[in-house]
């Protein structure tokens, strides 16, 4: 797990909520604070779908949520605050996993993800892992770390390590 403080909060929200750059990543909750909050949670209501069309996954994806936050976000005002979690894909979970060469099976992995909380000021990210079982080897959690630097490096999002 890692803290990041994201430095230029304006480009960052604009890669967040402008562009395609987070919409791969699954939409597991979020709370949006403004003249009232919003929370919100991304699990899939199956039954909502015709029957055989639901998607596989358990969340919606970010791109699915994205133009509804920035609804609530868009304004003469900032927010007071939101918290967004964002999860990995279990196919890019199972890509780290065998690009690392990490001793992990996919089922092992509940959960790679990133929280993003901004204060009204300050936008931080912290890293998260779940996992199914329990173990001391970190290899995971730290290969995690450093794919998501990678990322905001790609995104050109500044961010400074806390």
């Amino acid at each position: 797990m890692i803290a990041l403080s994201l430095t230029n909060v304006k480009e960052c929200m604009s890669k967040l909520l402008l562009s395609e750059s987070f919409d791969s990543f699954l939409f597991v909750e979020g709370e949006i604070m403004t003249f009232g909050t919003f929370a919100m949670d991304g699990y899939l209501k199956k039954e909502f779908y015709e029957e055989g069309t639901a998607p596989e996954r358990e969340y919606a994806l970010w791109k699915d949520m994205r133009e509804y936050c920035f609804s609530l976000i868009k304004g003469k005002r900032t927010p007071l605050g939101f918290k967004f979690v964002l999860g990995l894909s279990e196919s890019n979970i199972d890509k780290l996993i065998k690009q690392q060469g990490l001793d992990f099976e996919l089922e092992d992995v509940r959960g790679l993800y990133i929280n993003l909380k901004y204060d009204g000021q300050n936008l931080q990210c912290v890293t998260g892992t779940a996992m199914n079982l329990f173990t001391m080897d970190k290899s995971l959690e730290q290969a995690w770390d450093v794919m998501v630097q990678r990322f905001f490096a790609q995104q050109e999002i500044a961010y400074e390590i806390l």
